[in-house]
């Protein structure tokens, strides 16, 4: 067979052991983490889904190896807590028996040990250790850790690596990157130490090295061990990329594989993690420089979810592997499409963070475009009905496509009907927005896959009442959506007016200067996208605070973007529309008019309830999902539309 991909599939020899391919499944953490911090059911599954879906390596993210200095949010692995060794082991099968080399990042949080504990009171009450006495940002303190007690570290990391592998995980990666205890100590920024482990950098490094000996002494010769590093922490006082590169070259003699990625959490989580304001792969030229001053295999990731861009890196040796995160909970089948060439019905991750902030506020996993994410113990196959029924589909957007999808997998026959004479519902607007579009992509790619579910997909064709009792169907899933909601303004009805779902139909009518209406998600994201266009933004707002529709992980990357080049307003309630711009009260009470030759209106969404509600009793069996019961989110519509193709 003729690879449309052939580099990323071809396989490669780490240490002494072969992966299938090139794309590995980067560290995620897991979804349940017990009390004890072993891994629970839920994270066995949640691994084991990338593995079935083709990846070459599964890495479990991430196991905490000193909790005397470290209680920190991740797992801990060691032969005195209960379960430990069982939860480690089911997971590395889990993974193995689909043909994936189960792997295990080892690390330590240092300073920054206990941030992401779910019980602030306790977070409060650890001591958190680094390689200098400080006083964090936050205003916790931080001991010097003692030669001693890096010493008991040191021996934690080969404990562990000698427990994993027992346990049947095939590779080690240690994690030496993103902020964490062996960066801190890398870093001229977090370490002013001045003894044997600080000062010049071949000081600075002296602890990941004994660290990956310790590693090797527990594993054996050949066994791979990754390490991660960051090529360059990428803000002032941290090291750079030339640091980086010698960094490289300390480590490369005693490493099987070079995982580089960029950043700190601490300093630059949209960079760690690259947002969508940023371009795919903005950090593979980290990886890429280092290759070329080291022999060993060097790995890549950072936003990285087309297939080309992937072979193009391999092909051209900026990397010899291309690591994945959220891709691959976007898709866990990512691998499985490029290896038999249907790279066409990949669906994208959409940097939206949904799956980080899920973990952040809720201690789970979920994930915008797939609703298996965090919940794989419910079902990850889809099985046949044994009564196949006759089922029309009310609205083409996300919600409504991910049901006829499910439906007709099940086996029912599926009739999609769609007012407008295209797919996709309100992600359509999304095409006129670079840093966007894979959500207008997302709309194209469910399309594909309805139809080729066997859907049979009408546009151009409105559902009432006597459309859906003509068509005698046995189950009726309303998913009609919202409409954008339009303040009775004197003006409003203006030419210089464009409501922002009707953007991408009338780019073309907007002007130099732009005023939107409304700060919520859709008209923060309309303004930085005319700013970057060149425009001069006035963003106006009732409220006194921006976007509190936006998850807790892309809120404060949003805010930054728009204090780059947007004008902010808020407080102000818009009165009326001119011709000059939008006339509005401000915080003081007085009128003031904020100039601007086009108005974007951006003030919400409302369900389309009337034609709902008249819906309601045209089928034996009735759903309604998405915006048509309440405006929320893809990630809604998405999650409701998969379950009622289920519930059938």
């Amino acid at each position: 067979m003729e690879r449309k991909y052939p580099n990323l599939c071809k396989p490669i020899k780490i240490g002494n052991v072969n992966f299938k391919n090139r794309m590995f499944s980067a560290p995620v953490g897991g979804t349940d983490i017990t009390a004890d911090c072993c891994i629970g059911p839920a994270s066995t599954a949640f691994y084991e889904l990338r593995a079935k879906g083709g990846a070459a390596a599964v890495t479990v993210s991430e196991c905490m190896v000193h909790p005397e200095t470290d209680g920190s949010h991740a797992y801990h692995l060691d032969t005195t807590t209960p379960g430990s060794l069982s939860g480690f082991t089911y997971t590395a099968d889990a993974i193995s028996r689909h043909g994936a080399v189960a792997s295990v990042e080892l690390s330590h949080s240092g300073q920054y040990g206990g941030t992401y504990l779910t019980d602030k009171n306790k977070k409060q009450g650890l001591a958190q250790f680094g390689p200098s006495a400080t006083v964090r940002p936050d205003g916790l303190e931080v001991q010097e850790l003692s030669k001693e007690t890096i010493a008991d570290i040191v021996k934690a990391y080969g404990v562990c690596a000698g427990l994993a592998k027992k346990t049947g995980y095939g590779m080690i990666m240690i994690h030496g990157g993103h902020g964490w205890l062996l960066n801190q100590f890398l870093s001229p920024y977090f370490n002013k130490r001045t003894d044997e482990y600080g000062g010049c950098l071949e000081n600075r490094a002296r602890l990941a090295l004994e660290v990956i000996d310790s590693v090797r002494s527990a594993v054996g010769p050949g066994f791979p061990i990754e390490f991660r590093i960051s090529g360059s922490e990428l803000f002032e006082g941290g090291y750079d990329l030339e640091e980086g590169v010698r960094i490289a070259k300390l480590v490369e003699d005693k490493i099987d594989l070079l995982h580089v990625s960029a950043g700190t959490y601490q300093r630059g989580f949209g960079i760690t993690h690259p947002s969508m304001f940023v371009p795919h792969g903005c950090n593979v030229h980290l990886a890429a420089e280092i290759k070329k001053h080291v022999k060993v295999p060097v790995a890549t990731l950072g936003g990285l979810n087309d297939p080309a861009m992937m072979e193009e890196i391999i092909a051209s040796g900026k990397a010899d592997v291309v690591e994945m995160a959220r891709a691959l909970l976007a898709d866990p089948e990512l691998p499985k499409k490029v290896i038999t060439n249907q790279d066409d019905n990949i669906v994208k991750c959409l940097r939206c963070f949904t799956c980080m902030a899920e973990r952040a506020v809720t201690g789970t996993r979920r994930c915008t475009v797939n609703p298996l994410i965090g919940r794989e113990l419910n079902g990850t196959e889809i099985i046949l009905s044994a009564t196949p029924k006759k089922v029309l589909v009310a609205g083409g957007g996300p919600g409504g496509l991910k049901a006829a999808i499910t439906a007709a997998q099940r086996g029912h026959q599926v009739i999609l009907c769609e007012q407008s004479d295209s797919l996709g519902g309100i992600l359509k607007g999304e095409q006129a927005i670079p840093f966007k579009y894979e959500m207008y992509e997302l709309g194209e790619t469910l399309g594909k896959l309805a139809a080729d579910a066997g859907v049979d997909i009408r546009l151009n064709t409105a559902v009432t009442k006597d459309y859906v009792e003509n068509e005698k169907v046995d189950a009726l899933i309303i998913a009609i959506g919202s409409e954008a909601i339009v303040p009775s303004l004197p003006g409003i009805d203006g030419d210089n007016v464009i409501v922002v779902n009707d953007y991408y139909l009338e780019k073309d009518k907007v002007g130099d200067s732009v005023v939107v209406l409304g700060g919520g998600l859709a008209g923060c994201e309309a303004a930085i996208h005319f700013a970057q266009e060149g425009k001069t933004v006035h963003l106006v707002e009732m409220r006194d605070e921006l976007a509190v529709d936006a998850n807790i992980r892309q809120r404060p990357l949003l805010l930054q973007e728009l204090e780059k080049n947007v004008t902010v307003h808020t407080g102000y309630k818009g009165l009326s529309v001119t011709n000059e711009g939008l006339v509005c009260e401000n915080p003081n009470g007085t009128s003031e008019l904020v100039p601007g030759v086009t108005i974007l209106c951006a003030v919400g969404q409302k369900a389309r309830r009337p034609l709902t509600e008249e819906l309601l009793d045209c089928a034996p069996w009735v759903a309604q999902i998405g915006d048509c019961v309440t405006p929320s989110t893809i990630t809604t519509a998405v999650y409701q539309g998969y379950h009622a193709g289920l519930d059938i």
